[in-house]
């Protein structure tokens, strides 16, 4: 589903305006993303950490912090106590809108934001951490001793770090030395996922084991290998997305489906034909069809290739769920009909992509329209492809058998 921007007031009253990535199909739950110290909310992590969730069920609101500079609030100063406050504002806002954030991701700095601001917000039922440091004396090692000096004496300064510029107040300097983040995380009593890389040359690895050790259980590390600490490299940022995403399901309710199956489904069996490479005679039960690749790639085109079959198979359980519910609430539903569409998808994980088109013809109201597209994203085999499936492969001796049979 596309993103939507979600805008809420912050902790001291100014507009903020975020980016929310609302899963497919009724949310397991909801999450909010905060980004380090000299990040935004587009920077790579937290894209591709917001939309793992969201595929795995979980909606994601990402934002920019007031005083990052980022979205016109150039004038505006940096201060970890507006980040937490802006954390809470958020979750307070989304909660009235029918999204109560159940867990906090946080990146850096962002990630001892969400655990100081996790203390205070009940509804919280789990906190990741990615390259989060164990004080926030650490991020005094950004600026410069001239700027530090300057912010002393004058009370505050224009100050470059990574390439943009931020207003510092002494009072930053000041918070900075009266949070004790390892107390924070100890009586915070939620579980806690701790991710960080062993070369993370911006926040040493020994900030990863003081946090853990001080993390209540149930607790979890995961190494980053060697991820840097902005997760640069697509392909670490996707690592760190899926193990959010699986260690995150554990602490929220399951994805269960709203409608029985229709019909229990018997075996399929596919035996080749022995017509071209790869045309298969496809049985279950007393119904046959033909699978095949495209001539374009060696077959016959005598059939619908494996991802088609699959996108058959979510297309189907759609429209029949879809008829299941309109039938059992009275819905005018005259005729359903699904499209699906399969794609790989570049730097995305898990790369696969299945789109759906639904038409609904019939005297349907709005409401009526809403609820039953909202039931399609409740089909059982949707499910399956969301959650993910267990395969298990076994040899058969038959073929063995025949075999031995023939020499004889």
């Amino acid at each position: 589903m596309a993103e939507k921007t979600f805008a809420f007031l912050s902790g001291t009253g100014s507009q903020l305006s975020g980016h929310l990535e609302p899963p497919e199909g009724t949310p397991r739950g909801w999450a909010m993303f905060a980004h380090c110290f000299t990040c935004g909310k587009d920077n790579r992590a937290a894209v591709h950490i917001s939309r793992a969730l969201s595929r795995a069920g979980i909606g994601v609101l990402r934002f920019d912090f007031a005083g990052t500079g980022i979205g016109g609030r150039t004038g505006e100063p940096v201060s970890f106590a507006s980040d937490v406050e802006d954390l809470r504002a958020a979750a307070e806002a989304m909660a009235v809108a029918g999204m109560a954030p159940s867990l906090l991701v946080g990146h850096s700095l962002g990630g001892i934001a969400a655990i100081v601001a996790a203390a205070e917000m009940p509804d919280i039922a789990a906190v990741a951490t990615i390259g989060a440091p164990a004080d926030l004396q650490h991020i005094l090692r950004v600026f410069r001793p001239i700027d530090l000096d300057t912010i002393a004496s004058k009370g505050e300064a224009s100050v470059e770090i990574a390439g943009r510029t931020f207003l510092v107040r002494r009072s930053f300097l000041e918070a900075i030395e009266q949070i004790d983040v390892e107390k924070s995380i100890a009586s915070l009593r939620r579980p806690v996922l701790v991710m960080h890389s062993p070369l993370d040359q911006v926040v040493g690895i020994d900030h990863a084991s003081r946090i853990f050790v001080a993390s209540r259980h149930p607790k979890s590390f995961v190494s980053l290998d060697t991820a840097d600490h902005l997760l640069t490299d697509v392909a670490d940022a996707n690592y760190a997305s899926a193990m959010v995403a699986a260690w995150a399901s554990r602490f929220l309710p399951p994805l269960t489906a709203d409608l029985p199956q229709v019909e229990l489904a018997e075996g399929v069996v596919a035996t080749e034909t022995l017509a071209g490479t790869f045309q298969l005679n496809v049985r279950s039960g007393e119904h046959t069809l033909f699978a095949d690749e495209p001539a374009s790639v060696g077959g016959l085109g005598t059939g619908l290739s494996p991802y088609e079959l699959v996108s058959a198979g979510l297309a189907a359980c759609t429209v029949m769920t879809m008829r299941l519910y309109a039938n059992r609430k009275g819905f005018p539903l005259e005729r359903a009909s699904t499209t699906v569409q399969h794609e790989k998808v570049p730097d995305m994980m898990p790369p696969d992509r299945f789109s759906r088109t639904i038409v609904l013809e019939g005297q349907l109201t709005d409401d009526q329209r809403a609820r039953i597209v909202e039931i399609a994203d409740r089909c059982p085999v949707s499910l399956s492809l969301v959650r993910g499936s267990d395969v298990q492969t076994e040899l058969s001796n038959a073929g063995r058998v025949a075999d031995l049979e023939t020499v004889a």
